[in-house]
């Protein structure tokens, strides 16, 4: 086990956490939330890979063509944390990784979300094993389509760790 049994996961903690921030990482890539961007306007007649955009054009950025691209992904449709890892399995930053936008509408959040994410995320998965439920069908993975992509309702059991003393919650008899 990376981290002692005793102590909370810390924000600090996702450097020896490689993996476990692959696998937070490729769940946004492969799931993001906003498939297209912040709808912007051209403020100037400009030229774009030789198209002309005249002023005032309005411009929907999508998102997906990046997180999805074959020239920036191994296997773009497919779950695979090694997409965030390299040959030694250290965490590895992709420039194509843009679940909270970019330029000047980037998340105002992303920071928190970031932080709270990975606490949040890493916490659960050393205090409990998640599994289907006996005679589960298995996961819907199609998405909900409106103002933004949402998973579909799922049954999943978290299975409570045995070897857990999270966040000395046993020591204050919680």
């Amino acid at each position: 086990m990376v981290l002692g049994t005793s102590q909370a996961v810390r924000y600090e903690d996702r450097e020896r956490l490689p993996y476990t921030r692959a696998v937070l990482h490729e769940v946004q890539r492969l799931s993001t939330v906003m498939a297209v961007g912040a709808v912007r306007q051209c403020v100037t007649s400009t030229c774009v890979h030789g198209h002309p955009v005249p002023k005032g054009t309005i411009i929907l950025p999508n998102l997906a063509s990046v997180l999805y691209d074959p020239e920036c992904w191994e296997t773009p449709r497919q779950f695979n944390p090694g997409h965030f890892l390299d040959k030694d399995g250290n965490f590895l930053v992709n420039e194509a990784f843009l679940p909270f936008s970019a330029g000047h509408r980037v998340c105002l959040g992303e920071q928190v979300a970031r932080t709270e994410l990975f606490l949040m995320f890493a916490t659960l998965l050393r205090t409990f094993r998640f599994q289907l439920p006996e005679g589960s069908p298995g996961l819907r993975l199609e998405y909900l389509f409106g103002g933004t992509r949402q998973p579909q309702p799922q049954k999943i059991c978290a299975v409570p760790r045995l070897n857990c003393h999270c966040s000395g919650a046993r020591e204050e008899g919680v």
